[in-house]
């Protein structure tokens, strides 16, 4: 019992040292950061859209990427379709995007349609590539918030990920709120101390300058992780774009979530596994904090698993100690937290501008997201193989039915 009891403790002050880190740091975001000023250099990019059977919302995207306030001839909208069925090609033809045939390879994941996109593109005069979903929507000043970012001298950006249904559902509404608090206190935070931010996925900017030295390859199940974890040993900052924004299409019912997020976890597992000792290494050789950020990060399922077990054997101890538990100092704890979330959700969507009324069921449920992660991180460690799933997307939502188009998010339209 004693040997228990001191490797609780020591647990305990592991994840305060954990907590304490991500609250300092989260608190960055009060802090003024560096800002991007306008660049009177235009750049050229190639917008890059992965897509799986997306007949159902890739116009919508086409759409809102043709009415950016950039010059036409200085971008160029790829569609790679693969392994589709239905007619996404043709409505991208349509549309009058360029299609990226790698019908010649096999693709088991995103990672592998943006290494043959990567490939296919390099004979061209392209400055930059910008990656997104299908399902997403883009704010018209987004490839001008990013030329600024790539003539700042960044080679990498994640812009900020906004969520075009958070209404839909409690599903929904959690996933907008989860990916507002990683634009502000993570991604945001770190802009301002001047770290490397995370992406995350979609909406990005990365160099073609980048990708010609140092290539482009995924072992895992999430591009996006590794791509940070690799920049952050590269010592290449990842900048955030706060004004260059994606409306996403966020799962509604809680299985299309499960599957999302246990691929995840799966690929943060993996990116862990392969990438833990270079972190530490690099964290004590060379005091890079950004690679002990990253190891952080990548710890997170593995310690939300370990203080789950270590509040539950808390418990234990305290029964075979005591023959009860005080239940209701757990119930209080339990309720303080849970109210404490809710504070910290509509204190998001106040910063963000954000209209309080259509995240209510997100807000409410926020706490039952997070819990949620626990089966999830459980199912995704113990299995050994997993087949990547589609998500279905079907919100057919236009540009101008989710936002003013004068003023979005304090930037007024046509603003470089």
């Amino acid at each position: 019992m004693i040997i228990l009891k001191e490797i609780l403790k020591f647990i305990d002050i592991a994840s305060a040292i954990c907590m304490v880190f991500y609250i300092v740091t989260g608190l960055c975001v009060l802090k003024n950061g560096k800002k991007v000023g306008k660049a009177k250099i235009k750049k050229k990019f190639a917008c890059i859209i992965p897509a799986r059977n997306e007949a159902e919302v890739i116009g919508n995207l086409v759409d809102s990427l043709k009415g950016q306030n950039y010059p036409d001839y200085l971008y160029d909208i790829f569609v790679v379709p693969n392994n589709c069925t239905d007619n996404t090609e043709n409505i991208a033809l349509e549309k009058n995007a360029k299609i990226i045939d790698c019908s010649s390879i096999e693709t088991k994941s995103k990672g592998d349609v943006l290494r043959f996109a990567f490939d296919y593109l390099k004979k061209y005069d392209f400055d930059g590539y910008i990656i997104f979903d299908a399902d997403n929507i883009v704010h018209p000043e987004f490839i001008n918030k990013m030329n600024n970012i790539l003539c700042d001298g960044y080679k990498l950006a994640q812009g900020y990920r906004d969520s075009k249904n958070p209404s839909d559902s409690w599903v929904s509404g959690s996933y907008s709120l989860h990916y507002m608090v990683q634009n502000y206190f993570l991604n945001k935070a770190r802009m301002n101390i001047n770290w490397s931010s995370f992406i995350n996925g979609t909406g990005f900017m990365i160099s073609k300058e980048l990708i010609e030295e140092k290539g482009y390859y995924s072992n895992t199940m999430t591009e996006d992780i590794e791509l940070s974890v690799r920049c952050t040993l590269d010592k290449e900052k990842i900048a955030f774009a706060e004004e260059a924004i994606t409306y996403d299409e966020q799962p509604i019912t809680f299985s299309q979530s499960w599957k999302q997020r246990e691929r995840w976890s799966i690929g943060t597992n993996q990116c862990l596994k392969l990438y833990a000792k270079q972190l530490i290494c690099d964290t004590f050789k060379n005091k890079n904090f950004g690679s002990f950020d990253s190891l952080l990060f990548l710890l997170a399922p593995a310690m939300q698993l370990v203080g789950s077990a270590t509040f539950i054997l808390h418990f234990l101890v305290k029964f075979a100690e005591n023959g009860s538990i005080d239940l209701i100092s757990k119930a209080f704890f339990a309720i303080m937290w849970y109210i404490a979330s809710i504070v910290m959700a509509i204190l998001v969507l106040k910063i963000n501008k954000k209209d309080v009324k259509s995240y209510v069921k997100g807000i409410l449920s926020l706490p039952i997201f997070y819990i949620s992660w626990i089966p999830i991180n459980i199912s995704a460690l113990m299995k050994k193989e997993f087949k990547w799933e589609k998500i279905e997307h079907t919100r057919k939502i236009k540009l101008d039915n989710l936002i003013n188009l004068k003023y979005i998010n304090g930037v007024k339209n046509g603003e470089g």
